[in-house]
Parts: C-alpha cells; sequence; structure tokens
C-alpha cells in the first residue's frame, strides 16, 4: 500500500474526502474491511476525525456496518443497481409528465440554455462537478414537476447509484452526448411534447446506465486482479 499524503491534525472532512476518492476509484475494494486505527495510521492522524469521516460516509452509504464484525465498504450488486435504475426511470418519467403541465416555459428555456451545446465549456470539467450538474439536472426536472415527494424519492434514487454513475463522466465523448440529450429533453418539454420527452429520456438513462455499468465492472476487475496479485508480489 502506498503511503498518502500526510492530512493536517483533526480535518474530518480531509480524511472523509481521501477515503471518499479511495472507495470511488475501488481503491478500497468493496467489501473489504476498515478499521480506525489503520486508516488512522495511512493518513497520520488520531482516531477522531476517521471516526467521524466513516460515520458520515457510512449515512451516504458508502460503508455498512456488521454488528461484531467491523465496518466494511459497501458491496457493488450489480442487479441491485438495475433495480434502482428502473425505479429511476419510472420516476423520472412521471415527473416529465408533470412538469409538462407544471413546469413554467422560462424555466424550460433557462435549464435547455444551461445545457445548450454550442456553450459547453471547452475546458473538460471533472467528474464529480459533471455528476453533481447532471444530478441537478434531473433533480430541476423533478422539482418542476410540483411533486417534491417525487423529488425527495429520487433523491434517494440518486444516492444509492451514485458510485456508479459518476464513472459516465469520466469519458469526453459522454460528457459531450450529455449535453446534446438534456438540451434535446428540454427542447420536447418547451413544446409541450410528453412522449417525446419521456423517450428522449428514457433513452438518456439507460444509454448512461449502460456506460456507468460496464466502467464499473471493468474497474472491479482490475481491482480484484490487483489485490489478488499483491499478496505474491509482497
Amino acid at each position: 500500500m502506498s503511503a498518502d499524503p500526510p492530512i493536517r491534525a483533526g480535518s474530518a472532512h480531509e480524511v472523509y474526502t481521501r477515503l471518499k476518492t479511495l472507495i470511488m476509484g475501488f481503491e478500497l475494494y468493496p467489501g473489504s474491511r476498515v478499521t480506525e486505527t489503520a486508516l488512522a495510521a495511512r493518513f497520520g492522524v488520531s482516531r477522531t476525525p476517521v471516526r467521524e469521516a466513516l460515520q458520515r460516509l457510512q449515512v451516504e452509504g458508502y460503508l455498512t456496518v456488521r454488528p461484531k464484525q467491523g465496518c466494511f465498504i459497501r458491496e457493488i450488486d450489480i442487479e441491485e443497481i438495475d433495480a434502482h435504475y428502473q425505479v429511476r426511470i419510472a420516476l423520472e418519467c412521471c415527473a416529465i409528465e408533470l412538469a409538462c403541465t407544471h413546469m413554467p416555459e422560462r424555466a424550460l428555456k433557462e435549464l435547455a440554455r444551461q445545457w445548450d451545446p454550442a456553450y459547453q465549456p471547452s475546458e473538460e470539467p471533472d467528474v464529480e462537478t459533471m455528476a453533481a450538474r447532471d444530478e441537478d439536472f434531473h433533480i430541476a426536472l423533478a422539482e418542476g414537476s410540483g411533486n417534491l415527494v417525487l423529488a425527495d424519492y429520487l433523491q434517494r434514487v440518486n444516492q444509492s447509484i451514485h458510485i456508479i454513475r459518476r464513472l459516465d463522466f469520466t469519458s469526453g465523448m459522454r460528457v459531450d452526448l450529455t449535453y446534446k440529450e438534456h438540451h434535446a429533453i428540454c427542447q420536447h418539454l418547451i413544446r409541450r411534447d410528453v412522449v417525446a420527452a419521456q423517450q428522449a429520456l428514457t433513452q438518456h438513462i439507460r444509454r448512461s446506465q449502460l456506460a456507468a455499468k460496464t466502467i464499473t465492472l471493468e474497474q472491479l476487475s482490475r481491482a480484484r486482479s490487483l489485490a489478488r496479485r499483491a499478496p505474491r508480489e509482497a
């Protein structure tokens, strides 16, 4: 295990950020056990900021605590992720139908402007920034439906799939396509064409799901191979 840069004393937020990066990059392998003592030694801090970081990651769903066993990096269940995506499509199609009626044209045009490929920044955004913007787009449509309960449920689904959803934006081509697809969805809504908007949305989500799932399986396979090789090379 390579040494990590030192963290300033007591910085629970920095410990949290580093740990989350390691989890998202599968450097801490799904299903592996982590301890406050080992992480404190790794980052050169006391156990208190590590404990706070682990508690935050547990709340966000990145860790699970098993009674009498300890704290583990959450396993990635592809079938469960697929089920979350099915729920996401159902929720967002419902949101689209309601937004067609309730969302003001001005708000839709502003959303379309934000995702107009003609105004796409020349500098490619980092993965986390793009993932956050993508989630904000879909939540904006859900909130535009006027049904805040629906928007809340969608937020919960987003949290469950975030660990792989963000991987959809590791490719510049996927970022470009996201701009085009988001803009097209907005154009259908501006025309109040609910069927076309739902079809475009469903296709967009399924493309994103497939891309993220493919990258996830590749990274898991690579991480598993490195984990198996490490003991022999030690």
